[in-house]
């Protein structure tokens, strides 16, 4: 494949570009339909007259249906976009991307999108939908899968578009979360994962932070501890990284710990912990759920999370990540630690 591959770039050079400008308006179709053709060529960042003039030549195909509410796939088209994505593959340079980051970051594997997550939402979703690739090359019955929260899991649990044929899957949220942005807690991401996938959900009603004497009396409960039990037996865990100072005003941290989080340079969160460039623990917030000391337990680990901006972050916290971690990221990322 990668000798024709390489044989078609130098004679046909015009045949790749084609390919790969066909290949995104699919994708982004598909990612965004019903759309409008004026939708679509912003997403796109081109004209809509060499737009109209692609999707009328994919119209013809019968790769994508066309009427008033908007442009969809038709089936023909969902199988061609299917058969296209590892050839795309090939032409990138995500390949050899994933190869030099891993190896920067120490890890075992990377997965690395087009594009940068804090231009386009659609980056999110490609970070979606590659994490639900890998995590069907592991998924087993009777797997419990514990998941956090956040805009990008929120992507992951929309990726999941068939059910996965697995008997006895549970979804389970890696910590609580009671708040005002319902639809990106750990509970509801679990819930929409399970209804989407065919399996079965435990939900955690629990502030995200807590007091410490909170947490002690509140875990004695009965179905808590049962439910916790389950999250901290997790077979996989799929998880998100935060910029450290982003994700201390969506906690409405106090000034006193703002400060402490400023003078120590933090730069990353995840699981309640906050780092610096180093990779050290600088503070550490009470949550009820998921710990780090749990991670080493755990035999598949995904971290998703994208964007320029998480370069520094997630360069912090792969320093102490367990090397089993998959790291499932954008270019803009990749570009960005690979050129520090």
């Amino acid at each position: 494949m990668k000798s024709i591959i390489n044989v078609q770039k130098r004679l046909i050079p015009d045949l790749v570009e084609i390919m790969q400008k066909r290949y995104r308006i699919l994708r982004y179709i598909e990612i965004m339909q019903p759309v409008g053709r004026r939708s679509l060529s912003q997403s796109l960042q081109i004209t809509e007259r060499v737009l109209r003039s692609e999707t009328d030549f994919l119209k013809d195909q019968d790769l994508i249906a066309i009427s008033t509410s908007g442009m969809r796939l038709t089936e023909e088209g969902k199988i061609i976009l299917d058969q296209l994505e590892p050839i795309m593959k090939e032409f990138s340079s995500a390949p050899e991307l994933e190869k030099q980051l891993a190896a920067a970051l120490n890890l075992q594997s990377c997965n690395v999108v087009s594009g940068n997550a804090d231009e386009s939402d659609w980056v999110k979703s490609e970070l979606g939908r590659a994490c639900v690739s890998r995590l069907k090359e592991v998924i087993n019955e009777g797997q419990v899968i514990s998941v956090t929260g956040g805009s990008t899991m929120n992507a992951v649990a929309e990726a999941f578009t068939e059910k996965l044929n697995k008997e006895n899957l549970l979804f389970v949220p890696a910590r609580g979360g009671i708040g005002a942005d319902i639809k990106d807690q750990a509970n509801t991401i679990c819930q929409k994962m399970a209804n989407k996938a065919g399996g079965n959900y435990m939900v955690l009603y629990s502030p995200d932070q807590v007091t410490k004497e909170f947490y002690e009396t509140f875990i004695q409960e009965s179905s808590i501890r049962e439910v916790l039990m389950k999250i901290k037996s997790a077979d996989i865990v799929i998880h998100g990284i935060g910029d450290a100072m982003t994700m201390a005003r969506r906690r409405m941290t106090s000034e006193e710990d703002m400060q402490k989080l400023v003078q120590e340079k933090a730069v990353a969160e995840a699981f309640g912990y906050y780092f610096d460039e180093n990779g050290r623990i600088v503070h550490k917030v009470q949550t009820v759920g998921l710990q780090l000391e749990d991670l080493k337990n755990i035999p598949h680990i995904f971290a998703v999370a994208g964007g320029a901006s998480k370069a520094k972050a997630i360069k912090a916290y792969m320093k102490i990540a367990p090397k089993n971690t998959v790291l499932i990221t954008d270019e803009a990322v990749t570009n960005e630690i690979l050129k520090g």
